[in-house]
């Protein structure tokens, strides 16, 4: 990996460990007009979401699977894009922190595999039984993983082989560098951005509250 995402290794793992990312000046002023963009990549059709890429807002998250803070802000999540009604879609991108979740990279290329073999949905299906399961802290056996898949209607063979081909290892390094440059310093990080440009961080797995008023006033 460059050097760079070596050393904010180091932050990331001790913002994780103390439960948020450390504080530091908001990025964007939701109340702005004119707001400092984050190098975050563009919503695309290779990008796993809930809603449409033409929602109001799209809340971009990176996250790890073995995160105890990811396991709770999914279900955050999961109630905001149910209440909003189609205005809020929901982007899921990799962020495994290796120095704190050895199992998480492999995890996140499971993901990978059961959306492979089938298709947007099933990625979604996977992902919400695999934090059902886990509780957290490298604490899922990876046993698990097959069986999650077949749970899900997939073939077991053809989902062990993906998996130990290690076809995606590189692309979820390459998305843990993007979560980097976009200002993550733990997860969850997510960016909430408007169609007219304007964005808003989210750091951590911040409470309901605080997450709607961050949208409601994007919303205005």
């Amino acid at each position: 990996m460059p050097l760079a995402v070596i050393v904010a290794g180091g932050f990331v793992a001790a913002a994780i460990y103390f439960g948020a990312s450390p504080s530091r000046p908001l990025i964007t002023d939701p109340t702005s007009t004119v707001a400092e963009q984050i190098d975050i990549l563009p919503v695309t059709a290779k990008d796993h979401i809930i809603g449409s890429r033409s929602a109001a807002l799209v809340v971009i998250e990176y996250s790890d699977t073995e995160c105890p803070f990811c396991k709770s802000f999914h279900k955050t999540m999961q109630e905001i894009v149910r209440n909003y009604n189609g205005q809020v879609a929901w982007v899921y991108r990799h962020f495994p922190i290796a120095q704190l979740h050895s199992k998480a990279a492999k995890e996140a290329e499971a993901t990978e595999c059961a959306n492979e073999l089938g298709g947007n949905q099933v990625f979604w299906n996977y992902l919400d039984r695999l934090f059902e399961t886990t509780n957290s802290n490298d604490s899922l056996d990876p046993n698990a993983l097959p069986k999650i898949a077949t749970a899900e209607g997939l073939d077991e063979t053809a989902f062990n082989t993906c998996l130990s081909s290690g076809k995606y290892a590189e692309p979820i390094k390459k998305s843990v560098e993007e979560a980097i440059r976009a200002g993550a310093l733990g997860t969850p990080y997510s960016v909430i951005v408007a169609q007219d440009g304007r964005q808003a961080v989210i750091n951590g797995a911040e409470p309901i509250a605080s997450v709607k008023a961050q949208i409601d006033a994007l919303l205005k």
